[in-house]
């Protein structure tokens, strides 16, 4: 999967607070995303992270 640091990128589970777009912060092993609803950063290993992405949006 072609991620990259800025991409908004649509989950399949949605976050506590009720959101499932995210902004990328970081790629690497590990993704950091940023929840575009609170402002929440949560980091993921990059396996899970590309197996919970849906879509990449387009801005």
């Amino acid at each position: 999967m072609k991620v990259s640091a800025g991409d908004r990128v649509e989950m399949k589970k949605p976050h506590p607070c009720g959101g499932k777009t995210f902004t990328v912060m970081r790629v690497g092993m590990d993704f950091k995303l940023k929840c575009e609803t609170c402002g929440h950063e949560i980091m993921l290993p990059r396996s899970k992270a590309e197996k919970g992405i849906k879509k990449i949006l387009v801005v």
